[in-house]
């Protein structure tokens, strides 16, 4: 059981990795989230740079404290708004509306003081881009926006699940491709990116990609791939999240490699 969310079991995803060390077991963001820890320089020591004594201070000074979603004592995690006493568990945030955001001071916010996109509410009978599925017309935990485009609507879940698959070097907006203002906006409204390549089912969705040419020549449309020729469809070999055909970007037939312009 995780001393700091007293969880046996939970979504690895949220909570991380499960370390055992010393007789004491945590979760490696349940770690990073408590408020009355601090990491040391060197990770080797204790669990992740995380001492035994320390963790054992948190978990001592959070026995008073109760989940303002659960209602079970021992939360570890509090809101960093200035005022805010309202303490959760990590598997307990998204139940409760909370915000977690997975870089930097890993700082947590409760349902009240969470951060808030700046878009509209979504049209009537948009759709996540990612599932298909209707989304809410009224601003939501649930529901989220590209802050670039405007016009690209997804469920948080399903975002997430994406980020989870795409990983730091290949996660943007579905709809407009648009990295930067998109990974800056999803990191601080709770989106966990991973700090790695691409997932092997997110690489073998990138065989299928288009042409993403500034102006696409090939008569057959930017969908259009053949095995050979001016027509054929060369990935980013960085980072396999962009494509062009060899002709819209002036590539000889003996290049064997293509790198866009973000890489």
């Amino acid at each position: 059981v995780c001393c700091l969310c007293h969880r046996a079991e939970a979504d690895p995803e949220t909570c991380g990795r499960k370390l055992e060390k010393q007789g004491l077991c945590a979760h490696e963001f349940c770690l990073f989230f408590a408020i009355q820890l601090g990491q040391r320089q060197v990770e080797e020591l204790g669990l992740t740079g995380f001492l035994p004594e320390d963790i054992q201070c948190a978990v001592h000074q959070a026995a008073e404290k109760r989940c303002f979603v659960c209602g079970e004592s021992g939360a570890t995690i509090t809101c960093r708004e200035m005022g805010c006493d309202r303490s959760f568990h990590l598997p307990c945030a998204v139940e409760g509306g909370c915000v977690t955001q997975y870089f930097f001071q890993y700082r947590s916010f409760c349902w009240e003081h969470r951060p808030q996109q700046a878009l509209e509410a979504a049209p009537k009978d948009a759709a996540c881009l990612v599932c298909l599925d209707p989304v809410e017309d009224t601003k939501s935990y649930a529901t989220m926006g590209c802050p670039a485009c405007k016009h690209a609507w997804f469920h948080r879940v399903c975002i997430q699940g994406q980020a989870l698959h795409d990983g730091m070097t290949w996660f943007r907006c579905p709809l407009c491709r648009d990295r930067d203002a998109f990974l800056t906006e999803m990191l601080t409204m709770g989106i966990r990116i991973p700090f790695r390549l691409p997932s092997w089912e997110s690489l073998a969705y990138a065989r299928h990609s288009r042409c993403d040419a500034e102006r696409c020549l090939c008569p057959g449309g930017r969908e259009q791939a053949e095995e050979e020729g001016p027509w054929e469809l060369l990935l980013c070999s960085s980072c396999a999240a962009e494509g062009t055909h060899r002709g819209c970007s002036s590539l000889s037939s003996t290049r064997a490699s293509w790198e866009c312009d973000c890489c």
